[in-house]
């Protein structure tokens, strides 16, 4: 298992383009399934993740065409359903979380579907009941074989309804987004996801020939079609790495320009930062982060500590609460950093307590930092990487800390970013891969 060695204290020179979003390919590649004919998707990013579910449909039967590194071809018309059955199916879709997004497609179209119960980041419960529940509601048939440890959906046809989902889940609303673009009869979707992966994938799905208004709303109404046919995609930059970028700048005293940005797409994250102290400028689509010798938390109006809390889209996403962690150890000022919705996710402060940070995990969900400013001089450390977004949490520690630090683990940070180590070298990182 590979692991990273970062010499810490180098400040970071140039300019970096960020990959395509993660979360949005994971959706976009899994509605490929909805027709059998030929859609084109550009700016995937090159990571694990993505490219075990490319593979994943390639066995599926799908046929995959390589274009370049970021653009591919993909062509559903013979899927081989008795794949699903088998043990090598079993094996990749339950190491990759986001193999549940096949569902809606597949029972979508074919009116059957095989899942087994997925995998991903070790970050505590994450349900699958809001895209089961959403799917049955359309008209599907769940049964739980315990002794294969997998689920069986079935469904003769879908019929649209109305639906009141228990939360905003993002993969759920996709879900039942991609079930319901084939029902027939109209479905409205209310308490949807409305996160801009969400918008792109229904996008998509209307140049498909779906029927679906209220994007970017949380009431989606969904016209069921006969049939979808290809089309063009393009991915939107994913605001998750843009966001760990700034971090970076901020943490490493850098000033770096953050290209193509689609900054009107990134929401509430550029003032969160600001509200951290961090300086940051829109230049036309790029982010500039200038070079600053420290920053200062904010406090409320009231002068009460900050609080940085993750939400539901249009609030602040909760993939990013490790970053603004770690760059609060070295503000100054105090800040409460509340992760709602998943109970492990601060289980990784107890290295950057080691490092020499000050930080007081409150509970599974919550964490007070007290920023030291420049008195801060984190240690290096051996680590290992618990989950995708701890783990760029710990390599910004790393970066910013005096030493040699150590990362062990890695194949979790390549599973959400590309190359991480070679684009961030070219800007002055000293990021070894061992």
């Amino acid at each position: 298992m590979a692991s990273f060695q970062i010499e810490g204290g180098l400040q970071l020179h140039g300019s970096i383009t960020p990959q395509g979003a993660k979360n949005e390919a994971l959706q976009v590649i899994c509605a490929v399934l909805l027709t059998s004919e030929t859609v084109t998707i550009n700016n995937l990013p090159d990571i694990l993740d993505v490219n075990n579910l490319i593979h994943l449909l390639s066995d599926m039967g799908v046929i995959v065409e390589k274009i370049n590194v970021s653009t591919y071809r993909f062509t559903a018309k013979n899927i081989h359903l008795d794949y699903l059955l088998t043990a090598d199916f079993y094996q990749k879709s339950a190491a990759l979380r986001g193999s549940i997004m096949i569902v809606g497609p597949l029972i979508s179209r074919f009116g059957w579907a095989m899942i087994p119960k997925p995998g991903g980041d070790k970050i505590g419960r994450r349900r699958l009941d809001t895209h089961f529940l959403g799917i049955q509601k359309l008209g599907a048939e769940f049964q739980y074989n315990a002794d294969a440890k997998r689920f069986e959906i079935k469904a003769d046809k879908l019929k649209g309804c109305y639906m009141l989902l228990d939360e905003a889940s993002v993969t759920g609303t996709a879900n039942i987004v991609m079930a319901a673009v084939l029902a027939e009869g109209k479905t409205s979707i209310y308490n949807a996801a409305c996160e801009p992966y969400i918008q792109q994938l229904c996008l998509m799905l209307n140049n498909m020939g779906a029927k679906i208004s209220g994007v970017g709303s949380n009431l989606l109404t969904i016209q069921g079609v006969e049939n979808l046919h290809g089309c063009d995609h393009r991915i939107l930059p994913d605001m998750i790495e843009i966001g760990s970028f700034i971090g970076m700048a901020a943490m490493t005293c850098s000033e770096i320009t953050i290209r193509d940005v689609a900054y009107h797409q990134l929401g509430i994250i550029p003032d969160s930062f600001r509200r951290m102290g961090i300086q940051l400028e829109q230049k036309g689509d790029d982010i500039f982060i200038p070079y600053q010798k420290e920053y200062a938390i904010e406090s409320f109006i009231d002068g009460s500590i900050m609080n940085i809390a993750d939400a539901p889209w249009p609030g602040l996403t909760p993939d990013l609460i490790s970053v603004f962690l770690v760059i609060a150890t070295k503000a100054k000022g105090s800040v409460l950093i509340h992760q709602k919705m998943f109970e492990s996710r601060l289980f990784f402060v107890d290295k950057l307590i080691d490092m020499g940070a000050q930080i007081i995990l409150c509970d599974p969900h919550r964490a007070t930092v007290n920023g030291q400013g420049n008195q801060l001089h984190l240690r290096a450390a051996v680590m290992s990487s618990p989950d995708i977004r701890a783990g760029i949490a710990l390599l910004i520690a790393a970066m910013a800390a005096d030493g040699i630090s150590i990362i062990h683990n890695i194949d979790q940070i390549d599973r959400g970013y590309e190359n991480i180590d070679k684009r961030l070298n070219a800007l002055g990182a000293n990021i070894q891969r061992i």
